[in-house]
């Protein structure tokens, strides 16, 4: 299987799979442009952990890998794999400030619950996979 990818949306039709906001594309096309990596990403992943269950995880990446669904949003590549693409379906990916500082989130449709810091979620009927996911905001 190889990588789907699909351009950005013409008109006022939206990418339903993922999306990044206006201000988040804002700052990830700042974070590549330094990046020093050519035709570059923001790699977004699940991974198992947090106090939710499951973690949010990003990260720039030049490769695109078997299986990859491919997303261009306001000039913003957007990786995701096949594994993380269930529970990221209609996320938007957006990046806050706060007075503790600044960073990338996810608005995620499919998250039942997260935690306060916003970083892990749960799905719907969902355990923690592996017995993880019972520890504080402090254990990402």
């Amino acid at each position: 299987m190889t990588a789907s990818t699909y351009p950005e949306p013409q008109g006022d039709i939206p990418t339903k799979e993922i999306s990044i906001s206006e201000f988040g594309a804002a700052k990830a096309q700042s974070i590549l442009a330094g990046s020093g990596k050519e035709n570059a990403g923001v790699r977004v992943f699940i991974k198992s952990g947090g106090c939710s269950g499951y973690q949010y995880g990003m990260a720039i990446d030049d490769r695109e890998l078997e299986g990859d669904l491919i997303v261009v949003d306001r000039g913003i590549k957007l990786l995701v794999d096949r594994m993380s693409l269930p529970l990221l379906r209609g996320s938007e990916v957006d990046f806050v400030e706060n007075m503790m500082g600044g960073g990338f989130t996810v608005n995620n449709p499919n998250a039942t619950s997260s935690c306060g810091c916003g970083h892990s979620f749960r799905t719907d009927n969902a355990q923690a996979p592996d017995g993880e996911g019972s520890g504080g905001c402090g254990s990402h």
